[in-house]
């Protein structure tokens, strides 16, 4: 198993051991690491709240390296999501400055991001976009200029979005079950229980190898 299917595993693992408020994963084909089915769960007291809509997350070969892309399956009309579904978000761009946006590195991309973060970053967005440089034009003038019906039209994509909740989920209705709340296992008495196989000390070695050549690039 490679490297990067090999942190993928254990990452899914992880979240599927211990579920996040605002999320479900699973994988589209068990026999591919590398694409996961995700939905999506409104927060409560937002627009959202009550919907559930689905996407597809898609890692790279190279991942840690490179972030994977994020595209909702169904239309969703949000500032940061382009017309076709796929969701502009700086941690999701190249690791590096970018002058052309002005995005830092800070802002983008680095390998020590994980799945978790980068939905929950995404679960964020959702409730408070960024308008300064959005990908739907559209959906950014009118949330800033007329959020009525900004609110109204994505309420209607909540209510087309609850057809496809799972069965057995129980969606949150307070904040209270928005809270991150993992339980304690035998495993959490070592909290590298993850990262404690001899694979794992490899790719330790492939992301020291990766900064010193890119340090060399610099």
């Amino acid at each position: 198993m490679s490297s990067a299917a090999n942190i993928l595993l254990k990452q899914f693992k992880e979240l599927t051991s211990n579920p996040v408020p605002g999320f479900t994963v699973a994988l589209r084909d068990e026999e591919n690491v590398f694409e996961w089915d995700v939905g999506i769960i409104g927060a409560p007291n937002t627009i959202y709240e009550g919907g559930y809509f689905k996407a597809t997350l898609k890692f790279p070969n190279d991942y840690p390296f490179n972030p994977p892309t994020f595209k909702f399956n169904n239309e969703f009309f949000h500032p940061n999501v382009y017309i076709d579904g796929r969701l502009c978000i700086s941690i999701l761009h190249p690791p590096g400055d970018d002058p052309t946006s002005g995005e830092t590195a800070a802002e983008r991309w680095n390998p020590t991001q994980s799945v978790e973060s980068i939905l929950i970053s995404i679960v964020s967005l959702m409730g408070d976009p960024n308008c300064s440089s959005p990908a739907n034009v559209d959906a950014g003038v009118m949330y800033r200029l007329d959020r009525e019906s900004y609110n109204n039209l994505v309420r209607s994509q909540v209510e087309a979005s609850k057809k496809d909740i799972p069965e057995g989920l129980k969606i949150p209705t307070s904040t209270d079950d928005f809270v991150v709340q993992k339980k304690q296992t035998d495993d959490d008495q070592d909290e590298n229980f993850w990262y404690a196989s001899d694979e794992d000390e490899d790719i330790d070695e492939d992301m020291d190898d990766y900064m010193s050549s890119e340090d060399e690039e610099d």
